[in-house]
């Protein structure tokens, strides 16, 4: 029978450009298989953040305001969870109205308007199985020295704080911004003069790459922010993982401080191999080998016998049952 190879799940936000050479003969399919998977970056919670925001669950976070329907659909994922969904979190949103302005403030220089007895655009919603949550609002406007977006704080299931950290949206003249800011109809009356875009936003400016959301819809129908954020929420173990296929997890601890393990499933008994590289895809030392028993198993690895230094690596580890061959890439990150 031919064994068959398949890449699986995450390379880090390092990025398709950084994998080791041997990594880049893989099909270009097979390539997209893998997941980038590395914590979404942290940001201010600016100067509005929700008070008591333990107060606010709902879904439905419009209240008094008008504009262009809009819903929110955010996904939380884990990065010491296998990527996967991630189940229970806490999720708060908020995000200014049509004329640029939030709830709870207001009465001050920043923003004249007084809204300090009023709470819309605010809301805390948990994850599903999926790790999912969703909000109906309307499309938020801007104001001054910002670009459209919106906060994000994450929670786990306990309440302590995760990630801080704001959702992009996409610009250019047919995306939904434009769209939206010249619908005077719906009371959008600024427009796009004196717009603060994305590369010249004091939080976004360092780049958007894992910040920026998917938009699509019309002003008609209402338009519909799509979102992943990567946490780093509970770290999976041994026995988290059911062999029902060959598998490699995440290493754990994660940061490295000086040794981690790497958990390891086997529907079989059969050959795996351990390939570590360097930021730049430079493998480090010699591929290790190891002959493991069906079921769990983990592979050790000591920072110091690879004379780590502090800065993100990625380990390689291939499977070979004897009808399969699979491998998995996954970052790891030395303190």
């Amino acid at each position: 029978m031919e064994r068959k190879v398949f890449l699986r799940n995450s390379i880090g936000f390092l990025g398709l450009a950084m994998l080791a050479p041997e990594m880049l003969t893989a099909g270009k399919s097979e390539l997209e298989e893998a997941l980038v998977c590395s914590q979404t970056n942290s940001e201010t919670a600016g100067p509005f953040p929700t008070i008591n925001p333990s107060s606010y669950v709902t879904s439905d976070i419009v209240g008094d305001r008008t504009g262009v329907g809009f819903t929110v659909n955010i996904t939380i994922k884990n990065v010491n969870g296998g990527c996967n969904g991630y189940e229970g979190a806490l999720v708060d949103i908020w995000h200014c109205d049509k004329d640029g302005n939030y709830s709870q403030y207001g009465g001050t220089g920043m923003q004249p308007t007084n809204y300090t007895a009023y709470h819309f655009l605010r809301g805390r919603q948990v994850t599903d199985a999926n790790g999912l949550v969703t909000f109906t609002s309307i499309f938020p406007g801007w104001y001054t020295g910002r670009a459209t977006h919106i906060h994000v704080h994450i929670y786990n299931a306990s309440g302590i704080s995760l990630l801080v950290t704001q959702i992009a949206f996409p610009e250019g003249t047919s995306s939904a911004v434009n769209t939206v800011n010249a619908a005077t109809s719906y009371g959008y009356t600024k427009g796009m003069t004196g717009y603060t875009y994305n590369s010249s936003d004091n939080v976004f400016s360092d780049g958007v790459s894992n910040e920026l959301s998917t938009v699509s819809g019309s002003l008609a129908d209402g338009y519909v922010l799509d979102h992943e954020i990567y946490v780093n929420g509970p770290t999976l173990g041994i026995s988290d993982f059911e062999a029902a296929e060959d598998f490699a997890g995440q290493n754990y601890p994660n940061p490295v401080k000086d040794t981690t393990t790497i958990p390891v499933v086997m529907t079989t008994s059969g050959n795996v191999s351990f390939e570590l590289f360097d930021a730049g895809g430079r493998r480090i030392g010699q591929p290790k080998h190891y002959q493991l028993s069906a079921g769990n198993n983990t592979i050790l690895l000591d920072k110091n016998e690879y004379k780590l230094e502090s800065g993100y690596y990625l380990y390689k580890i291939t499977i070979d049952n004897g009808t399969r061959l699979v491998s998995f890439t996954r970052k790891l990150l030395v303190a």
